[in-house]
């Protein structure tokens, strides 16, 4: 393998219904700034059926490129035809990096793409930079440079890796969705349109779809959500947290919680913040009774407002709040709870 024959910055642009996924835009905005210490472009693959339309969207969000694989097979998402689709492109266009979201679909794809193309992928990464691999010199190893540096959780979140595949291309991740920013789009913006077709012959590996069920969901995604009232350890029981979904219907917000409520059994997987959960940006986030160890703070820190609840003085959730309030959360949360709803009905009187 001939490293120096990759080229450029490559981002799978997931789309769904002829409509992008909204982590196609936050994966080229993290792509435009790791092409800018290789001095390279940033490519988009935009794959399905009858999607050519969507290629000025993606340009407005960044991409200087759109590869447009077209084809009636890719109508609905299945592993065999997409995976032939993403790798042909790869092996046709030869990027030296190559970014999947870590969605439903990005996790099925992803590797494997990177076993069809003999590379490695690094899953679920919450952070990626352009650096020297090894991090610090090792005597008798040579130091690369200009390497796609990858950090994920790893051991359950307990620790962070940061992972490189210096012998082989593309380097390959799949990042968390909500975790990288998405550039603001350029009305009119435009990009190289390119249309490639590897062809498509149905074989075994290609499943049939009987019918697509659409699950409908009363439940918000949490990060989608402006304000989420979270809860941790520290809220004592799974019946306590009826002060936290209190205090969220009078502020009109969604309740989340801490890696150790999911653990206890407490609330669902799907409510989670933090590392191994989900990443999220609210306008205003209620930290109650969580500690705020590292790994959870990695998914909400970047809030635009923090608000902390603990009984502990000293719980390192206070050095990332904006607001902190230190005391019994069963008494402070009905306080605030009550003080909302006073002001809310002195607005509505007058």
């Amino acid at each position: 393998m001939a490293l120096e024959d990759y080229k450029g910055v490559y981002v799978f642009a997931q789309q769904v219904d002829n409509e992008i996924s909204p982590i196609a835009f936050e994966l080229i905005g993290k792509a435009k700034d790791l092409a800018a210490p290789l001095n390279t472009e940033v490519t988009a693959v935009l794959i399905g059926s009858d999607v050519k339309s969507l290629a000025d969207r993606l340009a407005e969000y960044g991409a200087d490129k759109v590869i447009v694989v077209d084809d009636p097979e890719l109508k609905d998402y299945r592993t065999e035809p997409y995976a032939h689709a993403l790798a042909s492109v790869i092996n046709e266009y030869k990027p030296e990096i190559m970014l999947v979201g870590a969605t439903a679909i990005g996790r099925d794809l992803g590797p494997t793409v990177s076993a069809r193309v003999a590379t490695g992928l690094t899953a679920d990464c919450t952070q990626l930079d352009i650096g020297d691999f090894p991090l610090n010199p090792v005597p008798g190893q040579e130091q690369k440079h200009n390497q796609l540096l990858m950090t994920r959780p790893a051991f359950g979140g307990n620790t962070i890796a940061t992972i490189a595949c210096p012998d082989n291309r593309p380097q390959m991740a799949t990042v968390r969705p909500g975790v990288m920013q998405k550039l603001d789009p350029v009305a009119g913006r435009k990009a190289e349109v390119i249309e490639y077709n590897p062809g498509f012959t149905p074989n075994d590996r290609y499943v049939t779809i009987k019918e697509v069920v659409k699950a409908v969901s009363d439940t918000v995604d949490i990060m989608d959500a402006k304000i989420l009232v979270s809860g941790g350890r520290g809220v004592g029981s799974p019946e306590n947290f009826k002060i936290l979904e209190e205090l969220a219907e009078a502020i009109g917000g969604t309740v989340s919680c801490s890696r150790a409520v999911v653990d206890a059994g407490w609330k669902p997987k799907d409510l989670q913040v933090g590392q191994t959960g989900k990443t999220v940006r609210p306008n205003l986030y209620f930290a109650i009774g969580i500690s705020g160890a590292i790994q959870h703070v990695a998914g909400m820190e970047e809030s635009d407002i923090i608000v902390a609840i603990n009984k502990d003085e000293d719980a390192p959730i206070f050095d990332v709040a904006d607001y902190g309030v230190v005391g019994d959360l069963n008494k402070i949360v009905p306080q605030l709870t009550a003080a909302i709803k006073a002001e809310k009905a002195k607005k509505a009187a007058g």
